[in-house]
């Protein structure tokens, strides 16, 4: 039995005066184990300033009833490869683009992709709150984008 299946049983099923016991013998005494890996900082997640939260998109974009509204993500591959992927959530048209994980690659390429668009299909794109797209300010001053929704 590894250690981390001990941590899980006694944070999962002990409660009480018997926790705080079994607690008492455990090598690393905090209240509750996280492994080294679960870091939010190490991940890339964390705070983005002035976000637009996916709940002040408009109707119109989760019923996909108009063209222009994207979904975008960054996907890792391997050897430090990211492709950015962009679909169309109506047409369900896709574009990718090779880049790096750097915000202002990102968003450059982002920026490059959009301007190739007609108006009709570049109203606004939803990404996920990691930060990527931190610069998110900065696509939605250079495009005709009516908002970044993260």
């Amino acid at each position: 039995m590894s250690h981390e299946t001990l941590y899980k049983i006694l944070f999962v099923q002990a409660c009480g005066v018997l926790k705080k016991e079994l607690i008492a013998h455990l090598r690393s005494p905090r209240s509750m184990h996280r492994p080294p890996h679960s870091s939010l900082k190490s991940s890339g997640l964390g705070h983005i300033k002035d976000m637009v939260s996916i709940r002040e998109r408009p109707a119109s974009v989760d019923d996909r009833a108009v063209p222009g509204h994207w979904e975008g993500d960054l996907i890792a591959g391997t050897k430090n490869s990211h492709i950015v992927t962009l679909v169309e959530r109506q047409l369900r048209y896709v574009m990718m683009k090779v880049v790096n994980r750097d915000t202002q690659i990102v968003v450059a390429a982002l920026i490059k992709h959009a301007h190739k668009l007609p108006d009709e299909l570049d109203r606004s794109l939803t990404w996920d709150r990691r930060k990527e797209l931190s610069g998110h300010q900065q696509f939605t001053l250079t495009t005709r984008c009516a908002g970044v929704f993260l």
